[in-house]
């Protein structure tokens, strides 16, 4: 962790400062929450941070475009790298997206020695370290309270509430868009087609919804969470990412009659012995017991395991345009609060790197769903495959097939790892009694 004196002197002699400018850097659904909070919430913040906020300048991309905030139009431009180097701005909101112009802006403004906020947790996932870098050689400041879980200060409870700890387990249903859609098939008994047209419809999912369904959106949220609570930055490359569009009634039936939920979970796993590490986004069977299988529609939840704490579990809306901007001002207060104290030093995360954990040691109990031919022998071979690969099958359950001459199976396998249970489906694949690809998902209760 650095400290005051290995940051350069801040540009701003902010104690003597009467007046915060503030500078937002895109002016969509997120920029506009934020606008209109900060105007309509002035007075109070002003009383409790002790100075002026003045919305200075705001850049978008097309100045005639209708907005639901009021902008008078002096304070537009459509250069965001003008609101990054202008020397009369003190912080900066980076609510662009993507990870380019969003990267060219946060930079300049860090390289001027000024605080940024931002909600893009894609930028992160991709320029982290080269973010964090900037910051410290410059004496600027980065806050990120809005990348990840929206509403829910997550960022803030690992960086500073749970410091004491370290964390052997994290997980979390970090993406609204799936969990409305996993809610919705499992009340009502819809297929995800249905359900994906429906939040689209209702601006849940975008036009291209694989960020979301696919589980990207997931892994890049997990991403920030790992660097926070392990100081590594862990590369989407080397997560297991998997999504929810394989998902049908028959799983979700399955999971309700058995005491589970099905939710995407990221999962974030670390040995406290050889602190290695892994990370994971993949649909799960929760059990009913967990407190997140209930969280529902919308919502996002986590729960982090501390080695001090035991477990808490944080609940809220994860997106939209009211929690992110929450989430923004959150930070755009802590950065006025910060930068009116002087060049003070951030918590930052251990810098102990943890090596990625093999896929041997990721234990776990594992479901299985595949369509197979409807004939005798059939289950003697599948059973041969498994325990080929040292799976050893805990149950089994066949169902009626809308496939000719097939019949849906389902298996439950006792504590594996991943690396015995790929080796498994990857025999199953080759049985020609094997008529689907075999969908596995697994069994979230973290035991052994």
């Amino acid at each position: 962790m650095s400290s005051p004196l290995d940051r350069p002197a801040s540009p701003f002699p902010m104690t003597d400062l009467s007046v915060i400018n503030i500078g937002i850097c895109g002016l969509g659904t997120v920029g506009q929450g934020v606008w209109k909070h900060l105007e309509r919430s002035r007075a109070a913040l002003e009383s409790r941070l002790g100075v002026k906020l003045n919305l200075h300048r705001a850049s978008v991309r097309d100045l005639r475009k209708k907005r639901q905030v009021k902008v008078p139009t002096a304070k537009l431009t459509t250069d965001s790298l003008s609101i990054a180097t202008d020397p009369s701005i003190h912080l900066v909101c980076e609510l662009i997206g993507g990870t380019t112009l969003a990267r060219e802006v946060t930079l300049a403004a860090l390289r001027h020695g000024k605080t940024v906020v931002s909600a893009n947790k894609a930028l992160l996932c991709a320029h982290g370290p080269e973010i964090f870098a900037a910051a410290r050689r410059h004496g600027g400041h980065f806050f990120f309270e809005a990348s990840v879980a929206g509403g829910i200060p997550i960022i803030k409870a690992l960086r500073e509430g749970l410091v004491a700890n370290r964390f052997g387990l994290i997980y979390g249903i970090l993406n609204g868009t799936c969990n409305y859609i996993l809610t919705r098939m499992e009340r009502e008994g819809l297929s995800y087609p249905a359900i994906l047209a429906e939040a689209k419809a209702l601006g849940y999912a975008e036009a291209d919804e694989s960020l979301d369904v696919e589980g990207w959106d997931t892994a890049h949220k997990a991403s920030v969470l790992a660097y926070l609570a392990h100081g590594t930055w862990v590369p989407t490359k080397a997560m297991l990412i998997e999504g929810i569009t394989k998902l049908t009634q028959t799983d979700l039936t399955y999971a309700r009659d058995h005491g589970y939920a099905i939710k995407l979970l990221a999962v974030i796993t670390r040995d406290l012995t050889t602190n290695e590490l892994f990370v994971r986004v993949h649909p799960a069977l929760l059990p009913r017991t967990k407190v997140l299988a209930n969280v529902n529609e919308v919502y996002n939840g986590i729960s982090v395991t501390g080695d001090v704490v035991g477990e808490t579990v944080y609940i809220g809306r994860g997106a939209g345009q009211d929690a992110t901007a929450s989430a923004v001002i959150s930070d755009i207060a802590d950065a006025i609060i910060l930068l009116r104290r002087g060049n003070v030093a951030l918590p930052e995360p251990s810098t102990q790197r943890c090596p990625l954990l093999p896929l041997e040691k990721i234990s776990g109990r594992y479901y299985l769903r595949m369509e197979v031919k409807d004939e005798p022998g059939v289950l003697a071979r599948i059973a041969s495959a498994t325990a080929r690969s040292q799976v050893s099958i805990a149950s089994v359950l066949q169902r009626p097939s809308e496939r000719p001459g097939a019949a849906t199976l389902i298996l439950t396998t006792h504590t594996s790892n991943e690396k015995a249970i790929r080796a498994a489906v990857a025999r199953l694949r080759r049985l020609s009694s094997v008529v689907t690809e075999p969908l596995l998902l697994r069994i979230a209760d973290f035991a052994g």
